[in-house]
């Protein structure tokens, strides 16, 4: 088996054709959600929460059966439907448009698979095992949600942010690269968590104290009243 070449795609304003809305395509509507996609989904039935996204005008949604035009002007192709016969079909039909296609579970029928992966915020880790073994991809998916906190996500923004600044700078080259790099560090790192989850901390503090406050304030009222 050849080597998978690993790559995040960009689909803003992209047509993404997705076919089948049930239990299987749902995830896979899903999933392109936030990409900025041009998301068109043909079925003959959809899940409640598909019905609702097209209410919504997150995507376009056709409660009919597939043609061939559904490929026209299509970048990217899922296939989400119980006959094996129908998905063969659209994805023989995507190849000679050059479109890619992946029709869901049928490895045999895929330009690309999707990875288990890790989302914090703009910090995406994504796994594969070649379709070898799905299950170690989702246990170490699980160990790294636990390495990569929800804290991530906050600490790449500012990182971003102050990325911005620092090649804004009137630095030397070398000395841009060199910052970059300890601000990324391992140390640099947990010291931001550490000061986020500290942060988090007194904010509890003080809302607890609050509300403390609140009920004295309620019940010295009720004596005075009594």
């Amino acid at each position: 088996m050849s080597a998978l070449f690993p790559m995040f795609t960009k689909l803003e304003n992209k047509r993404c054709l997705v076919v089948g809305a049930g239990k299987v395509g749902e995830p896979k509507i899903a999933s392109l959600l936030n990409t900025g996609a041009r998301i068109h989904v043909v079925a003959f039935e959809a899940s409640d929460i598909v019905r609702r996204w097209a209410a919504e005008g997150k995507i376009t949604l056709e409660l009919r059966g597939f043609t061939v035009t559904d490929l026209d002007d299509t970048f990217l192709a899922v296939v989400a439907t119980a006959s094996r016969e129908l998905n063969a079909s659209i994805y023989n039909e995507a190849q000679r448009r050059g479109v890619l296609c992946n029709v869901v579970d049928d490895p045999a029928y895929c330009d690309f698979y999707y990875p288990a992966v890790v989302r914090r915020g703009d910090l995406q880790i994504a796994i594969s095992t070649n379709g070898q073994s799905p299950s170690l991809s989702q246990k170490l998916r699980q160990q790294l949600e636990r390495q990569f906190g929800p804290g991530y996500a906050q600490w790449v923004a500012q990182l971003g942010e102050t990325r911005k600044l620092v090649l804004a700078s009137d630095l030397d080259p070398q000395k841009k690269r060199e910052l970059l790099l300890s601000l990324a560090s391992r140390e640099a790192v947990q010291a931001a968590l550490a000061a986020e989850a500290a942060k988090k901390e007194s904010a509890k503090e003080a809302s607890v104290n609050h509300e403390f406050v609140e009920r004295e304030f309620a019940e010295n009222e009720r004596r005075v009243t009594a």
